[in-house]
């Protein structure tokens, strides 16, 4: 596992959707910082510990520090999971976007991207996983194959046409 930012502060005030793949993604990590990799970094602090001099001791260090970080996560994961509520897609859904679709649309260039939109705590921007209070999102929900859905970008109002919706995963 790698190294943990402080989250955002607006994001305990964001939606708290969450997929059923997210939230069993969250759980397994603060599963494995809990029981794996926080006593393993604990023992390896001790061991260091037990070397003497802890002031020069870059072992003993680092691990404290480690600690710190994992504890942090452990605490935010812990109130997250509490608050996210789990979203699972319904057969009214069908035929429009909703929480947790793939959606495929196309702007005025003809440039098809191919999105999903889920919480917050699952956007990925390689999987072009937005979060559903992004503005692209915000846009979409609702719409149906063939609408135009306008978004704000920086750069000013840019038309989507919607052209696939689903709620399985596409190949």
């Amino acid at each position: 596992m790698g190294r943990y930012r402080k989250p955002d502060p607006e994001l305990l005030t964001k939606t708290n959707y969450i997929t059923r793949d997210g939230y069993d993604k969250l759980e397994k990590e603060l599963t494995y910082l809990w029981k794996d990799e926080r006593p393993r970094i604990t023992k390896s602090v001790s061991e260091a510990a037990a070397q003497g001099d802890r002031s020069e001791n870059a072992e003993y260090i680092y691990g404290k520090k480690r600690l710190r970080e994992i504890d942090w996560r452990v605490r935010f994961l812990t109130k997250r999971l509490e608050a996210l509520k789990v979203i699972y897609p319904s057969v009214e859904q069908e035929g429009k976007v909703f929480f947790g679709a793939w959606v495929e649309v196309e702007n005025d260039d003809g440039e098809l991207t191919q999105i999903r939109i889920v919480g917050p705590d699952e956007i990925d921007v390689y999987k072009k996983w937005i979060s559903i209070d992004a503005p692209m999102a915000r846009a979409l929900i609702g719409k149906q194959v063939d609408e135009e859905a306008w978004v704000q970008t920086p750069t000013g109002k840019v038309c989507y046409i919607v052209n696939t919706i689903s709620y399985v995963e596409p190949k």
